[in-house]
């Protein structure tokens, strides 16, 4: 049997890098954050949004942290669009979930995150609040783990 060798999916080959880079801005103009940081979320944006777009009709949701890159971007309608029509061949919705609709979302999280890392991209622990990004039990990676 022979090993083949399989590598990460880089987000950031997603988009141009002028697209990469305006959006980088965005984020570090809208959040407040150090271009490091927005270039991390950006890519987990990046990441996630593909990720839904190759699995329709999977639930999956967005921790905060990566939501403020979805708002970003979907706010910058041009790219998103052309984003949008090049990895699902239509638009991808984004729907908030209101505080009484949170039930599921612990269970929601875990699967995008298993979803993310089975689509081959690498997931920044952080900003997914997973505490163990190899986790494969629900409550061992979710942000809002009763058990934390």
């Amino acid at each position: 049997m022979t090993a083949i060798a399989v590598g990460l999916r880089d987000p950031r080959t997603l988009v141009s890098p002028e697209v990469c880079d305006r959006l980088v801005k965005l984020i570090m103009r809208d959040h407040d954050m150090d271009r490091e940081l927005a270039e991390r979320t950006f890519g987990q944006t990046l990441a996630y949004l593909v990720t839904a777009a190759e699995n329709p009709g999977t639930p999956m949701g967005p921790t905060p942290a990566v939501d403020l890159g979805v708002h970003s971007f979907v706010l910058d309608t041009p790219r998103y669009i052309d984003f949008c029509q090049e990895y699902a061949g239509t638009y991808l919705h984004h729907i908030p979930h209101l505080a009484e609709e949170r039930d599921s979302q612990p269970m929601v999280l875990h699967g995008t995150i298993q979803a993310i890392r089975a689509a081959g991209f690498p997931l920044d622990a952080e900003l997914w609040q997973a505490e163990d990004v190899d986790c494969h039990q629900c409550y061992a990676c979710c942000h809002n783990s009763p058990k934390k």
